[in-house]
């Protein structure tokens, strides 16, 4: 078994490919990500904020304070409408980017004419800015009609707050930073690592059963004095070897990355994040990523040893990712906790046993249905790997 795990493993670390999948990949991913969704996001804004819009007005008469304060070259530009154009069509062709409709009783004098419903016509499907950059306008003016209705009515500021906001609901947040945090990172958290377990498992089993198949090697291997048993044995503990060192590399990127961006770029937020994250938080990550990656290894390894060649193993393979996915995408329904029959869901539990980890409200008496649910469905996998292999029909079809 020592001898073909030893054999595997000096194969597998030939391989750059691979180790590019196992190594560099798990450590680049995360600086990569939040780089070019840092970077991305920045220039979508800062295009947003500085683009030029096209707009058109309706019943700008009422309003000259209005027209006015568009009147800035540099951010609106205005296109000439007839009041009852089909404002949908004029912005759906591109002819103005938004179109502004102010109504007859529009006017300071709100004690006698009421509230004013301006309405804009905008397409909201993308990141424009456009209603953001209107109602920093419109705001300005609806302050000073507040402050002449004040003054007419001759209302101090204690009064002036207590009608516009009679009744104020004050939110007392129960739950610290960590918890905030922890509950829209942690969802997310098990996407990068099981993919990546999985994906660093795929290479080296793909080319450890229907790789040898090709090359023609798995003739003199079976031919050995060594039992089947543990032939498959060594195999799947070098798939396993690669996935789990993988798991291990992520997870200490992941530690790495997060203290270097919270140190480094002194980015606050992160820095108490990640000071509230213990070392055992992790070790207890990466503990339950292991038998996860025996699920895959042993998955993986029959598929191997099934396909033909390295090339039909792989698009067997590729399909994986979406039972990967699935229980991954149920951790993150609402209801959906790490209690009752959840906790022995596998792959499910490890994620949400990842997430409340990551928010620091683990019941850690559920370790042992998660262990014991997946430890379980990894060995069934692993018998039928050893079942796969004895059988002739299988490894010469």
């Amino acid at each position: 078994m020592w001898l073909v795990f030893s054999k595997e493993l000096k194969e597998l670390l030939r391989d750059r490919k691979t180790l590019f999948f196992m190594i560099a990949l798990p450590l680049l991913i995360f600086p990569i990500i939040f780089g070019i969704a840092g970077f991305v996001g920045k220039q979508a804004i800062d295009k947003a904020e500085t683009k030029v819009l096209k707009y058109a007005l309706v019943g700008g008469q009422y309003a000259p304070e209005i027209v006015k304060d568009l009147q800035q070259p540099d951010k609106f530009e205005q296109v000439e409408i007839s009041a009852d154009a089909d404002f949908k069509s004029i912005i759906r062709a591109g002819t103005a980017d938004f179109v502004l409709v102010i109504p007859d009783n529009y006017s300071s004098d709100v004690l006698t004419n009421g509230q004013a419903n301006l309405e804009l016509h905008f397409n909201d499907a993308g990141l424009n800015l456009v209603y953001r950059r209107v109602n920093e306008i419109v705001k300005s003016q609806s302050d000073q009609f507040k402050q002449t209705a004040f003054s007419t009515l001759g209302l101090d500021e204690g009064q002036q707050k207590a009608l516009i906001k009679p009744i104020v609901l004050e939110k007392v947040n129960t739950a610290d930073t960590r918890e905030n945090w922890g509950e829209k990172i942690g969802g997310m958290l098990p996407y990068l690592l099981f993919i990546l377990c999985l994906q660093g498992a795929m290479m080296p089993a793909a080319d450890i059963g229907a790789g040898e198949k090709e090359r023609g090697t798995l003739e003199t291997l079976l031919i050995s004095p060594i039992d089947r048993n543990k032939i498959v044995f060594g195999k799947f503990l070098t798939i396993g070897f690669a996935g789990t060192m993988t798991a291990l590399i992520t997870v200490a990127s992941m530690a790495i990355w997060g203290f270097v961006i919270s140190q480094g770029m002194a980015v606050k937020f992160v820095a108490d994040f990640m000071a509230q994250i213990g070392v055992m938080d992790f070790v207890l990550i990466f503990l339950m990523l292991v038998p996860v990656v025996a699920i895959f290894a042993s998955a993986l390894l029959s598929i191997s040893i099934y396909a033909k060649s390295f090339k039909e193993a792989q698009s067997y393979m590729g399909p994986m990712m979406i039972f990967v996915i699935i229980p991954i995408m149920l951790a993150l329904l609402p209801g959906v906790e790490l209690k009752g029959g959840w906790a022995w869901v596998p792959i499910t539990n490890v994620s949400l046993a990842m997430k409340e980890l990551v928010k620091g409200t683990m019941d850690y008496f559920q370790l042992f249905a998660i262990f014991g649910s997946t430890v379980v469905i990894a060995g069934a996998f692993f018998a039928f790997s050893i079942y796969w292999f004895n059988k002739e029909k299988v490894l010469f079809r």
